[in-house]
């Protein structure tokens, strides 16, 4: 599917697809989080089953207000024990499938909200 950025200012998803997503028209084929700042890297976990607390003690690090996670190809949630890193933050965490993930992290990244994706891509 492809996707079309309303500012030019912000990082944003531009397409996606089965294993992959296209990040201001650039192809990735491996999980990655993203910021609408700028902030972009691969995100070392190659499907659900792989996730650990460890990941979402890192995403808490990121500072952000709100983490919009895309849980793969359909949603699924993770143990909400693993979230206490980013309730101690009071970062909001919301979970998705990945490709509403896109959808949703646009919307927000467009409004000027300090989101990161972290995209699961499997």
């Amino acid at each position: 599917m492809q996707l079309h950025a309303d500012r030019a200012d912000v990082q944003m998803v531009t397409g996606y697809g089965p294993g992959w997503v296209a990040i201001d028209k650039k192809e990735h084929s491996g999980s990655v989080l993203l910021g609408a700042s700028g902030f972009l890297r691969p995100w070392n976990c190659s499907n659900f089953a792989s996730l650990t607390a460890q990941h979402f003690v890192e995403l808490a690090e990121l500072n952000a207000e709100l983490i919009i996670f895309g849980s793969g190809d359909k949603l699924r949630f993770v143990h909400p024990s693993w979230l206490q890193a980013l309730m101690q933050k009071r970062i909001g965490f919301e979970t998705m499938d990945t490709h509403a993930a896109c959808r949703t992290y646009n919307v927000l990244a467009a409004e000027g909200r300090n989101v990161i994706a972290a995209l699961l891509l499997e």
